[in-house]
């Protein structure tokens, strides 16, 4: 939902196209729940890397249903080509809105069984607390934005550096934290999750009527000049750079994806820990890396 997003925001940004406040609010609750299910699919595969494979079960649980909320709207569960240059390529689902409102209170219930089987476990704690500590001078240094760098003191979140969509009209935290270690990177995840919720809560009966795409053509020519556009990823800052020349195909199209910087920072994150320190400090840093390879 989120790269997806930033791409059409650049093209719509470069082309001088205002999407509805009605694809501003879906786009926003949309990219929470992307956000959501990103921050439960860290805690489930951390928790089985490192054997606790109930919690994973738990987050799995949890994480299907924001999954049957997707494939209700976009018709997909995982690949998701919602977003779309004008706006959305479908209306919400009429369920949309009542099982949204459904899953806030269910999820704000279960992830204090996240912290109750696994987060708390003394096992899980001695195996993240003062593991992998990154600096915040080291998280800016290699561009670790996200979690990763929010858990090191950094504050580098878009949504509240450069507001987008309907993020401007919302009242939610940033999440830091100044340990920098392993473990402050999972509390600050399940915090984003709390906070999401806060988001979706005040949006999901306040959906404004109005189209939900606007007309575009079938052929689209970006007007001469480089555009950039960035939105705030579950892992981190996801920017698009745009460079056009006016013709139908962009001379050149980058994205500054996620990844990579998590991934650079490893050997840092590493320095001085043992082998099996690295399931806990990868899993928590939580680069992903088809992300990175291009």
């Amino acid at each position: 939902m989120q790269n997806r997003h930033a791409l059409c925001m650049c093209i719509e940004k470069a082309m001088g196209v205002e999407v509805s406040d009605r694809v501003k609010v879906i786009r926003t609750i949309m990219d929470e729940l992307q956000r959501i299910d990103s921050h439960i699919l860290f805690f489930s595969c951390l928790a089985q890397d490192l054997g606790a494979t109930t919690a994973f079960l738990y987050g799995f649980r949890d994480r299907e249903k924001i999954l049957d909320i997707f494939e209700e709207t976009c018709g997909g569960r995982l690949i998701l080509n919602y977003n779309t240059i004008g706006g959305v390529m479908a209306d919400i689902h009429p369920n949309f809105q009542k099982r949204v409102k459904e899953f806030i209170p269910y999820m704000r219930k279960n992830i204090n069984e996240y912290f109750d089987i696994f987060i708390n476990n003394v096992i899980f704690q001695h195996r993240a607390k003062g593991i992998g500590t990154l600096t915040k001078e080291q998280c800016i240094a290699f561009g670790c934005t996200g979690g990763t760098g929010r858990a090191a003191g950094w504050h580098n979140d878009v949504r509240k550096r450069m507001p987008y969509a309907a993020y401007d009209r919302v009242q939610f935290n940033e999440v830091t934290r100044t340990e920098g270690d392993s473990y402050a990177r999972v509390l600050v995840r399940m915090d984003e999750i709390l906070e999401s919720l806060n988001i979706i809560e005040q949006l999901i009966d306040n959906i404004p009527e109005g189209n939900y795409r606007e007309k575009m053509k079938p052929i689209i020519k970006v007007p001469a000049g480089t555009y950039y556009t960035a939105v705030e990823g579950s892992r981190g800052e996801f920017g698009v750079l745009l460079e056009s020349k006016g013709d139908k195909s962009p001379y050149r199209l980058h994205y500054r994806s996620t990844g990579l910087p998590l991934v650079a920072v490893m050997d840092t994150a590493c320095k001085d820990h043992l082998l099996a320190d690295l399931i806990t400090i990868g899993g928590t840093v939580d680069y992903v890396v088809p992300d990175i390879d291009r």
